[in-house]
């Protein structure tokens, strides 16, 4: 599992972000700022993918500043911290929320539409098993092996969804008072999907 180490923590250890095809080409962007066009770099992704991780790992690496969740702030107050983030020659991450993201003033937008565009996409197989067990560790549920075999091609390709998967895990296994095992993975897709489990191939 190829994961980045972060330079702050949780409450249970060190947070991190694991790689894989739906963020990798980020991690990569994010080691060379000084490439990006205007120094800027705009983020979008889906709920959970790890957006605010990078953002944090970006800014306390000292790689640059970042503005988190710009989608949801007043548009002229990002168009001023672009601008600032210009006069002190400093690289500026930008995250947005699932694209596209729709901007209304003519200065900003056209702003970063001459920026660098990242987007974090779906994870595949070997991704969503990384972060299964990547989850699972984080919140100290003992996951078998042979649970991703199960799980994966049961679960939807979605961050948010397969947090959502391993927490009810835990729930279940902690209120049955039993280890997690296959009718408690069944019983956590359908309560996390609903009786008729996706499957994906």
């Amino acid at each position: 599992m190829e994961q980045i180490a972060l330079p702050l923590t949780t409450a249970s250890g060190p947070a991190q972000i694991v790689l894989g095809n739906a963020n990798a080409h980020v991690a990569e962007a994010l080691l060379a700022p000084e490439s990006w066009p205007f120094r800027t770099a705009v983020l979008t992704g889906p709920p959970r993918s790890g957006k605010s991780l990078f953002a944090r790992w970006f800014a306390e690496s000292g790689k640059g500043a970042a503005l988190d969740d710009a989608q949801a702030m007043d548009e002229d107050a990002v168009f001023h911290r672009w601008n600032r983030a210009q006069e002190e020659g400093t690289p500026l991450l930008i995250i947005g929320g699932e694209p596209p993201w729709t901007i209304r003033l003519p200065d900003l937008k056209s702003r970063l539409g001459g920026s660098l565009q990242l987007d974090i996409g779906l994870p595949d197989d070997e991704m969503a098993r990384d972060l299964l067990f990547s989850l699972a560790a984080e919140c100290g549920l003992p996951l078998p092996h042979d649970a991703a075999d199960y799980l994966i091609p049961r679960a939807t390709r979605s961050q948010a969804d397969l947090e959502k998967l391993v927490a009810t895990i835990d729930r279940l296994s902690l209120e049955r008072k039993a280890p997690p095992h296959q009718g408690i993975w069944r019983a956590a897709l359908e309560a996390v999907h609903g009786p008729d489990e996706p499957t994906l191939l």
